[in-house]
């Protein structure tokens, strides 16, 4: 393998095969089949193949079943490949899916040594880094228990403490993360930094496209095992939206990127108006009420490129498109959206009484599509959705229709500040 490289996956495909009975299994294992096929083939990767180059930052990306910790499990050995092989420049520490790796009967300190035995050190090697594992880890006391006492937390600060700290060349990395405190996570990623201005190489799967875009010099998107993009993060994010709502075309991404794709919005026309939602996953606990005299019959979420979708880039411009149908007639109806985090805090929100757009009146039957257009200043995370149809009759507050997280959206950032929203401040330093 040439020097420059650290990984090579070579034309990778896992196999499994799903029966029915039991009792086929035992068959096919004993040759008693009669040459008749008792199972189903099921890939979890078919011809996979991609280069990480010494130094490089990968992130792999894809919704969940499209192979992701299936490829790290083979390139870290934990499982073999149906066909294909991978090639590995370096020493390697990998930190997967959480207990990989320890004895649950083992003390916390035990383990360190069991993980840093399996990896290659020697006792020497392990005993001159401990301290800065036991420190980096933070459990106190806790190193000398049994680790199956310990919390999920717990034990993912110590497996991170162990594969970061234990000076590999190679770190790859699955979810685990995704237990760790704020806090915690932070130190980790500050660990990243220091990894890739060392030269070091990272290869990780997240769900978190932030961190994708902000680490990683490059992203692979992968799809029912089979590998759809590769590139710059910011690129291969794009697809992943439309993958994630069923719009992703290969010919049409490949005729964007051959004529330079313009960042305005322009609506998909080629979507009827009541499908537009169908293109959204419903939140199945969503609180819906009102008295539907006017009913919110469609809602969508428009990126700068005119694509429908639910991850959106911060900084940029995109649209909310709710469709309205009156069953009664109705006078001034106004339309609503707000943004709330997980935890339920409101983050912002517009409706077109605070905007200055009068609706007017409807007649039964009549329809209006309301759009909001503006740029996303939001922090990177995740946000729930809401939308509303209200108005007030003389004194009272009349609910036509709301429909409460109705939806989730993802905010992709390069670079969080304090709070919801950035204020993009530009900053000078002067002598």
């Amino acid at each position: 393998m040439e020097n420059e490289y650290a990984i090579k996956v070579n034309h990778i495909t896992k196999r499994y095969r799903l029966y029915e009975k039991n009792g086929d299994r035992v068959k096919d294992a004993l040759g008693l089949s009669k040459n008749k096929k008792l199972y189903k083939d099921l890939y979890a990767l078919k011809d996979l193949s991609f280069d990480v180059k010494k130094g490089e930052a990968v992130g792999i990306i894809g919704v969940n079943g499209a192979g992701k910790s299936t490829i790290l499990k083979i390139v870290t050995g934990v499982l073999n490949p149906t066909e294909g092989n991978v090639e590995i420049n370096g020493r390697i520490s990998a930190l997967l899916e959480l207990g990989a790796g320890f004895n649950a009967d083992y003390t916390g300190l035990q383990n360190v040594y069991l993980n840093g035995t399996m990896m290659g050190f020697s006792k020497e090697e392990i005993d001159a880094k401990l301290d800065t594992i036991l420190e980096f880890a933070d459990i106190g006391d806790f190193i000398n228990q049994p680790v199956k006492t310990y919390s999920s937390g717990m034990f993912v600060r110590l497996a991170f403490a162990v594969a970061i700290n234990i000076d590999p060349e190679i770190l790859i990395v699955d979810e685990a993360l995704s237990v760790g405190d704020t806090f915690f996570q932070t130190k980790c990623f500050r660990k990243f930094e220091e990894f890739i201005r060392a030269g070091k190489t990272i290869l990780f799967v997240s769900h978190d496209l932030s961190s994708i875009r902000r680490y990683c010099n490059k992203a692979i998107l992968l799809n029912h095992g089979e590998k759809i993009a590769e590139g710059e993060p910011a690129e291969v994010i794009d697809i992943y939206k439309r993958v994630l709502v069923g719009q992703y075309d290969e010919s049409e991404i490949k005729e964007e990127k051959d004529n330079g794709a313009k960042k305005v919005i322009v609506p998909n026309a080629t979507v009827n108006i009541g499908e537009w939602n169908k293109n959204y996953v419903r939140n199945p606990n969503c609180d819906e009420y009102g008295d539907r005299d006017v009913e919110i019959i469609d809602y969508a979420i428009i990126d700068n490129k005119g694509k429908y979708t639910n991850i959106l880039t911060k900084g940029e411009p995109f649209q909310i498109k709710i469709r309205i149908r009156a069953n009664k007639h109705a006078h001034e109806p106004i339309v609503a959206y707000t943004f709330k985090t997980v935890m339920g805090t409101d983050v912002t929100g517009t409706n077109t009484l605070f905007e200055h757009n009068d609706i007017g009146s409807l007649e039964a039957g009549e329809e209006r599509t309301i759009t909001f257009t503006q740029t996303l200043n939001l922090q990177g995370s995740q946000y729930l959705m809401s939308f509303g149809c209200t108005r007030y009759e003389s004194t009272e507050f009349k609910v036509f229709h709301r429909l409460y997280d109705v939806i989730y959206i993802t905010v992709v950032s390069e670079k969080n500040t304090v709070g919801f929203y950035d204020m993009f401040s530009k900053v000078e330093i002067e002598k």
